[in-house]
Formats: C-alpha cells, sequence, structure tokens
C-alpha cells in the first residue's frame, strides 16, 4: 500500500531523516519506534505529506483511485505521492488519517465534539450513506463514548476521552491508512492500556492498515504485526515483531527494550 524509498529530510544542516526506506502493506500494522527525537514524527508527517522530504521517492497504492477531476473511482493504481498535484492529493486526503500524541492540543477548545467530528465531512464535502447523524452517534460507540458527548467541549472530557475523540474523528471518512502517533505517551499508564486496547479492537473490526509510532517496544510488540526501528533517522532494524521484540539484533533496539516496562493490558 505505502512505498518510501531513501527519504531524506533536512532542516538546515540537520539531517532529520537519512535514507529512510520502509514498506505498508494493507491491513498490517507497522510498528515504528525509536526515542524521542529520532525523527518519527518527522518522517509520519512526510509520508503523509503534511511536510515534503528533501528527497527519495514515496509511492500509495489505494483501494480504489477516487482522485480523478470527477471523483469517478477507478481500480487502484499506485501513485507517485510526491508528484500529485495538490487537487488530487485533497482529494487523496479523505484516505488518510492520523492520531496525534497530544489529546488536548489536537482539539479546538472551542468547538464541541460534534462539531469535531462533523469537520471531515464539511472539508471534504462529503455526506455518509446512513447520514451525518447516525454517522457520529455510530463514531462515538465505536471508541466508547456515549451519544450526550456530542453536545459537549473537550475540557469537559479527561485526557484518555479526548483521545478517543480524536480517534473518532480520524476514522470518520472510513480511512485506508491511519497514522498514530505516540497516541498514549501524553495519558497516564492505566489509562493509555485502555486506549491501546481499543485501538486493538478497531485493528481486528475493521482491519485498518496502520502506522503505529512510539518510543516503548512493548506497545508495539502488542499492536504490531512488524516492526522497524529508527534511530538518528536511519531505519538500523526491521522484522516481525516476534524477530525484532524477542530476538533483536541491533544494540540500539536492545536499549530500547530495556528501557521500558511492560503495559498492564486493560480492558477497553
Amino acid at each position: 500500500m505505502l512505498r518510501a524509498h531513501n527519504l531524506t529530510k533536512l532542516y538546515g544542516a540537520t539531517r532529520v531523516l537519512d535514507g529512510v526506506s520502509l514498506t505498508l502493506d494493507r491491513g498490517e500494522t507497522l510498528g515504528l519506534v525509536g526515542e524521542s527525537g529520532s525523527g518519527k514524527s518527522t518522517l509520519a508527517r512526510v509520508l503523509l505529506r503534511l511536510i515534503e522530504p528533501t528527497s527519495g521517492s514515496l509511492s500509495y497504492t489505494p483501494v480504489a483511485d477516487a482522485t480523478t477531476a470527477d471523483d469517478v473511482t477507478q481500480p487502484a493504481r499506485t501513485l507517485d505521492l510526491l508528484r500529485l498535484p495538490p487537487a488530487r492529493l485533497r482529494r487523496l486526503r479523505r484516505s488518510l488519517a492520523i492520531v496525534f500524541q497530544d489529546p488536548y492540543a489536537a482539539l479546538d477548545p472551542r468547538m464541541t465534539v460534534r462539531e469535531v467530528l462533523s469537520e471531515p465531512f464539511a472539508v471534504h464535502r462529503e455526506s455518509p450513506p446512513e447520514g451525518v447523524a447516525a454517522r457520529l452517534n455510530a463514531l462515538l460507540a465505536e471508541v466508547g463514548l456515549e451519544p450526550s458527548a456530542l453536545g459537549r467541549y473537550p475540557h469537559q472530557f479527561s485526557g484518555g476521552q479526548r483521545q478517543r475523540i480524536n480517534i473518532a474523528r480520524a476514522l470518520a471518512l472510513r480511512p485506508e491508512l491511519l497514522v498514530l502517533d505516540e497516541p498514549v505517551s501524553a495519558l497516564d499508564v492505566s489509562v493509555g492500556a485502555q486506549v491501546i486496547n481499543l485501538l486493538r479492537d478497531l485493528q481486528t473490526r475493521h482491519g485498518l492498515t496502520c502506522l503505529f509510532i512510539s518510543h516503548s517496544m512493548p506497545l508495539v510488540r502488542y499492536l504490531c504485526d512488524r516492526v522497524a526501528v529508527l534511530q538518528h533517522g536511519r531505519i538500523v532494524e526491521t522484522g516481525s515483531w516476534r524477530e525484532v521484540c524477542d530476538h533483536p539484533t541491533h544494540a540500539y533496539t536492545q536499549q530500547l527494550i530495556a528501557a521500558t516496562p511492560e503495559l498492564p493490558t486493560v480492558s477497553a
């Protein structure tokens, strides 16, 4: 589905990404793990073309290509994301979603939950087949919140509940690819465990394709099919979660595993 080759990102003389190559196949969850400052969030934003790489190539094969000017769905074909015209990229964005790290900063405090969840439909000028109201109620149910949440504001929710709202917003347009950028690092351990179990349930229920970014090896072991380890902007180790988490070969991977305790699993 997603193929990156030799991606590089420079900020002045600082090389934040240094020749990153990775693949993400349909229906799998790839864990991208590394300590703070390793380039994980920069890579996520480059993959979604929220920021532009300095060099490298990036391709994406959607389930179906609805990026033509008349929006007629065509058989899927591989798209060069770095050469996609702005209008076509905008249409493709309905298939790409991200959940950010900070559940507090990611929500506009002046918007109700109804406005937050309705915004993707307004931006992309879409109306779900079942109607917006029904879709919003279904989204809240998916993340374990009551319909009464629709009329409330972000400050009226806990951190874990806010992140559930962010997840619901990301799922609004039924994306093909979901990027989760350290979605529980700002939450306490028990609340974070509940959110992780929610994400695992959503993966199973919808067959989501996910890029899960974390600094915690136990988390990627729990959620991911494959793991890529990023150090100073370079991928230093890749493999299945069992290969990387149970039998790490790189010293940096071994340090990451030793530095993070197991996360308790709590029913979502």
